[in-house]
């Protein structure tokens, strides 16, 4: 993970609070500014899980609290949705001064309709993607509709919305109906990607249609089929990351990535939480973990994982490369590596009889019409791999330390 602190000044004067997630070993490609959901924050983790699977593409994503929010200045009670427009405008604003103006704005739930409206006065801005939004903005009431007469009556209401306590004015609601969502979503010209969950509770499916039905193309829907409105389940937030990542690629200008700029062939970058990894291999970037039984997020293969996945690949490899020279019929050939220590039968030097060794379990699978003899052949050739000669042999691994 890297990310900074960032804060900026809205419309008046307050203070906002912000994370900005970079991606590790590049400058990002593009800017994304991402709008939560209501009455939720930066950090929440559906927020960052996405933020996390962005950068990991190579984008910049800014998120931020709104006024008198998280650890935003000012009084929330005093807020309504046009101002939340605005911070998008002032958080717009500060990226555009301090690095890029973002070409990809992200509102999840009524962030999702604070970004439609916001996409309109930030010609940067090239698509926009939402995540069980509303179809009206006045659909926040159905969350408040126990305390909407009480709101009415004393012009302010105390609403608890996820098990904290929060202050609603009249003119809050009275904003929210002044806002005709599925008309401006017509008049917005940027590619649009609507993500909705079948089973969200609290802005229903049909919300997600009815945007898109109104909405101009280059339009798109994916279904977060399983997931809940606040996407709790982690496999929902990352997945959704991902596929944000890979849709806005169609309308985004992404240079080619170049070869990495040092003598080493790979890097692995990891921040101060968790072992979530990010690596470079030349133009390709992938992501390492550890299991959550161990204190991981389980976001990408782990270190031995990676290592048998390099013994399967130079394996299947090395083999066609032969048997296509030899213009055997291989169609295809399947290796299969599980990693493990096992106890040491013949140790030479072994201080007691518990020491362990690494093994690899390998198990190679031809789909082709190869006779008993040429079977025998593949079998040799899959010990001449490369990798597997690598492994076998006696490694020196040298080491300096490099300050930033």
């Amino acid at each position: 993970m890297n990310y900074s602190k960032v804060s900026f000044s809205n419309r008046d004067g307050d203070k906002l609070s912000g994370h900005l997630e970079l991606p590790l070993n590049q400058e990002p490609h593009t800017f994304v500014l991402f709008a939560h959901c209501f009455t939720c924050n930066k950090n929440f983790f559906a927020v960052r899980n996405i933020a996390q699977a962005l950068s990991a593409s190579g984008f910049g994503v800014l998120r931020f609290d709104f006024t008198g929010l998280g650890e935003s200045e000012g009084d929330f009670a005093d807020t309504n949705f046009s101002g939340n427009v605005e911070d998008l405008i002032a958080a717009a604003q500060f990226l555009e001064k301090e690095h890029k103006a973002p070409a990809l704005l992200i509102g999840h739930s009524l962030g999702g309709a604070a970004v439609i409206f916001a996409a309109g006065q930030l010609p940067s801005v090239k698509a926009i993607a939402t995540i069980g939004a509303p179809s009206t903005t006045s659909h926040v009431t159905h969350i408040l509709k126990s305390e909407i007469s009480e709101i009415k009556e004393k012009g302010f209401a105390t609403v608890n919305v996820g098990g904290r306590d929060f202050t609603i004015k009249e003119q809050f609601l009275n904003d929210l109906q002044n806002k005709d969502l599925k008309q401006l979503v017509q008049e917005v010209k940027k590619a649009l990607l609507i993500l909705h969950s079948p089973q969200d509770a609290v802005v229903e499916i049909n919300n997600a249609e009815e945007l898109y039905v109104a909405a101009r193309h280059p339009k798109s829907f994916v279904s977060l089929d399983g997931a809940d409105h606040l996407l709790t389940n982690i496999e929902d937030s990352t997945y959704a990351g991902k596929v944000i990542a890979a849709w806005a690629s169609k309308f985004l200008e992404i240079p080619v990535r170049e070869d990495l700029d040092t003598e080493h062939q790979v890097v692995g970058n990891l921040g101060e939480i968790g072992f979530t990894t990010q690596l470079r291999a030349g133009r390709h970037y992938f992501v390492s973990d550890e299991p959550e039984s161990v204190g991981g997020n389980n976001f990408g293969p782990t270190p031995y994982d990676f290592l048998s996945a390099a013994l399967a690949a130079c394996t299947s490899m090395t083999i066609q490369m032969y048997v296509r020279r030899k213009k055997w019929p291989l169609k295809n050939v399947e290796t299969h590596v599980t990693h493990s220590k096992t106890h040491a039968e013949d140790c030479e030097k072994c201080e007691r009889n518990t020491s362990k060794i690494d093994t690899f379990e390998r198990e190679i699978i031809l789909d082709g019409n190869l006779d008993d003899q040429q079977q025998q052949k593949v079998l040799e050739i899959a010990d001449k791999c490369p990798v597997h000669r690598t492994l076998h042999n006696k490694i020196e691994i040298h080491t300096r330390l490099t300050k930033t």
